[in-house]
């Protein structure tokens, strides 16, 4: 082999070397850049949603406010009806437009800047829904309650085997052993109003009770300032739905001050009405929270419990959307 062939192979294989260490170096150096852009992707979606959580968390705060200045303004025994503050929804809002009264204080909030966030809540009234908790008695089904959701089944549509379902899975979800010789397991209690799935009940179902029924840790009055007039109507016994749907409209004008103020308004005694069934003040609210945040959609959903011009957080959910969801089932 001649010295020009052996120095021009020599050539080749330098540059077949050379090559192939670009190669590994581009590519150790586009792995690099890959880890680190996802390194910086997931700090900067955990940024995103402990300031969605913060913010959120603000917002709980600010409805508790409310509901406490409420009962402040009425000596904590007023009676509570959708006139009210609390019971003004907040549309979906950028979030600068609530920062807007710093602009001229510190300077410290660059509102052209700011995040791309929106806000949107509401707070309602968790007594103006039949809470399914008072259909039970001890170990027993409440008759005069099962009467009163059988007169709802009945106006929504929904087949009384779903409510005698709905009875047999509460009384079956108290016990916490399982019967002696029994392989039937035992549903487990629900703590959520969507939990009732647990007990039989269909989605469907749940979807046509969500606007008119609720679960409540404890038994609830309803309250006849906020109810909608299919509650009314199944929780009044010997009433007409002409007659729920008077008082409806007398409400919106003049709040009900009294048991019998509602009683007058719906044509009937005031002995029909009880303080342990009916009431014209609440003390359970939820509250619910919404924000967007890029691409992020964050709701969180709380249970409050009012007593006095004292306000306590129940529970608190909080989940994350796609971008058009719906507020889910509570």
């Amino acid at each position: 082999m001649s010295a020009a062939k052996a120095h021009t192979r020599q050539q080749g294989a330098a540059l077949i070397a050379a090559m192939l260490t670009v190669a590994l170096v581009a590519t150790f150096a586009t792995t690099a850049l890959w880890q680190q852009w996802g390194s910086i992707e997931v700090e900067r979606a955990e940024r995103q949603r402990l300031q969605v959580t913060w913010m959120l968390s603000g917002a709980l705060d600010w409805a508790r406010l409310i509901l406490r200045e409420d009962a402040r303004a009425d000596g904590g025994n007023g009676p509570d009806h959708l006139n009210e503050p609390w019971a003004m929804a907040l549309q979906e809002a950028r979030l600068s437009t609530f920062l807007a009264a710093d602009r001229n204080n510190t300077g410290a909030i660059d509102l052209d800047n700011a995040l791309d966030a929106f806000l949107s809540g509401s707070v309602q009234d968790a007594q103006a829904k039949m809470n399914v908790t008072t259909l039970i008695a001890n170990t027993t089904i409440d008759a005069a309650q099962k009467a009163r959701f059988s007169r709802l089944f009945d106006t929504l549509g929904l087949r009384q085997s779903e409510l005698d379902t709905l009875c047999t899975g509460l009384l079956q979800s108290q016990t916490t052993t399982l019967a002696p010789n029994s392989n039937s397991p035992v549903p487990l209690k629900p703590q959520r109003f969507r939990q009732l799935a647990w007990l039989g009940l269909s989605a469907s179902t749940l979807t046509t009770l969500a606007p008119f029924v609720t679960l409540l840790p404890n038994p609830s009055p309803i309250n006849l300032n906020t109810a909608p007039v299919e509650v009314i109507y199944a929780s009044v016994p010997n009433i007409d739905m002409a007659q729920a749907r008077q008082a409806v409209q007398r409400r919106a004008t003049t709040p009900f001050l009294s048991l019998e103020q509602a009683a007058l308004a719906l044509g009937i005694s005031a002995n029909q009405l009880q303080a342990s069934q009916h009431a014209i003040s609440s003390k359970a609210f939820f509250v619910y929270g919404r924000m967007r945040l890029d691409e992020t959609t964050l709701q969180e959903v709380s249970l409050v419990e009012r007593l006095g011009i004292q306000t306590k957080t129940i529970w608190r959910e909080r989940v994350v959307l796609p971008p058009a969801a719906a507020t889910p089932l509570q």
